[in-house]
């Protein structure tokens, strides 16, 4: 059983948090914010993750869990500190790291021996910038990069395909993979650069490869073909694999975006080309406003006046993130077009100006020249379409997400458009 010390609790850090304290490590996440840290002493957490209300309080009514705001003398005494801070978006695309200084340079007094982990995604080179911040040399520096997917991050911590730990010292490697010991997974040591460089790697890899499956889509529509027959043809290839490969609205959420831009940054500072990565980028930009020309056919060509209904504007189902959300990309267009849009979603709120959130998906749909599914929620599959042909305006339904039943949806007097389909 070991100490930990997690800093930020967002979704990386809190999952960490409550995910160590389940293998029975002792734990005390750390926050600036007092908001946060209320929420979860009185029982509570600030975001929506399926199964992590129920890991947090497992962890606080074994002793193993708490939550602090600032440091105290018990967060500045663990043997490891997992720094789970935000590393946003720098205007020239690379990571911002001034969060990451800040949570390091408030570690001076922590006992020697002890090793910092740097959970956040960081650019190659990090582990010296906190070195550096740190002024400490008896106190190690680990890269341990995240694979959590927001809507099923418990079970990512839970049972990862793999761990990975950059690190100089052997010895302080060996610490940070033993508290991962019980999960019984793939443990890759290797260099900090490298741990590093496979975050970044395998985030700009799934964005092409969605992007790649959406540029698929297209070329169906254009020529008859059905894009899930041949995403199945494809997939079905061991080489290839299902995963990452369904089209949809374009990607968004807090990682694909910020890390493939991060990613460009270090090839542009590497003096490579990366023309493939800045390709899928541009892919996915039109992809955005191939849904929004789908929306303004649906519409009878006009976008002015019109009024659409959203389903959905969250990034993607299972989380409460609208950070980057395609919705909201497609939604911005269509507003700066002209159109109304009212939105509806399970979990999320957005405040964008011109949109309008709605408490259900049918005031959604009331009097809707065209309803618009962009976030693959089961319950959109089960509305009462009959319903919802009876409030529209029009009768056209753009499924960007492809998961709505024709047949279902042809016997409601309703017509699908979806994406992928001619």
């Amino acid at each position: 059983m070991a100490n930990i010390t997690v800093i930020g609790t967002g979704y990386v850090g809190l999952v960490t948090g409550a995910g160590f304290a389940h293998l029975g490590h002792r734990v005390t996440c750390v926050d600036v914010d007092a908001d946060k840290i209320r929420v979860l002493r009185d029982g509570g957490v600030p975001i929506f993750e399926e199964g992590l209300l129920e890991l947090v309080e497992a962890g606080v009514s074994s002793g193993r869990l708490g939550f602090e705001h600032g440091h105290s003398e018990t967060s500045l005494s663990s043997e490891f500190y997992f720094l789970c801070v935000p590393t946003p978006q720098g205007p020239d695309g690379s990571a911002d790291l001034s969060y990451l200084e800040a949570a390091a340079a408030e570690l001076g007094p922590i006992p020697a021996r002890s090793i910092i982990v740097n959970k956040s995604t960081v650019p190659v080179g990090s582990t010296r910038f906190v070195e550096r911040a740190l002024k400490r040399r008896d106190v190690s520096v680990v890269s341990n990069p995240e694979f959590l997917r927001e809507g099923s991050a418990v079970a990512d911590f839970m049972e990862p395909d793999r761990v990975v730990i950059g690190s100089e010292s052997q010895e302080a490697a060996a610490r940070v993979a033993d508290l991962y010991q019980s999960l019984g997974t793939y443990v890759l040591i290797t260099d900090p650069s490298s741990a590093e460089m496979i975050k970044y790697a395998s985030n700009a890899f799934l964005a092409t490869k969605l992007s790649f499956i959406n540029a698929v889509a297209a070329v169906c529509e254009g020529v008859g073909a059905d894009v899930a027959d041949v995403r199945l043809g494809m997939g079905y290839d061991h080489r290839i694999g299902m995963d990452f490969l369904r089209p949809g609205p374009g990607w968004g959420g807090s990682c694909f975006p910020k890390d493939t831009q991060a990613m460009l940054r270090i090839a542009e500072i590497a003096d490579y080309d990366f023309g493939l990565l800045r390709s899928a980028v541009e892919t996915n930009e039109r992809q955005f406003d191939r849904v929004v020309d789908k929306i303004r056919v649906a519409a009878g060509g006009v976008l002015v006046g019109a009024s659409v209904g959203m389903l959905g504007v969250a990034f993607k189902s299972g989380t409460d993130d609208i950070r980057r959300s395609p919705a909201l990309s497609v939604a911005e267009r269509l507003i700066a077009a002209g159109a109304r849009v009212k939105a509806f979603d399970p979990v999320a709120a957005a405040e964008l100006e011109g949109l309008e959130m709605v408490g259900d998906a049918y005031a959604a749909a009331d009097d809707a020249d065209v309803v618009a599914v962009m976030t693959e929620w089961d319950e959109f599959k089960w509305l009462d379409y009959p319903k919802i042909a009876s409030v529209m305006r029009g009768q056209v339904v753009v499924d960007a997400r492809a998961i709505l039943d024709h047949g279902l949806l042809l016997g409601a007097g309703l017509e699908l458009v979806t994406v992928g389909r001619s």
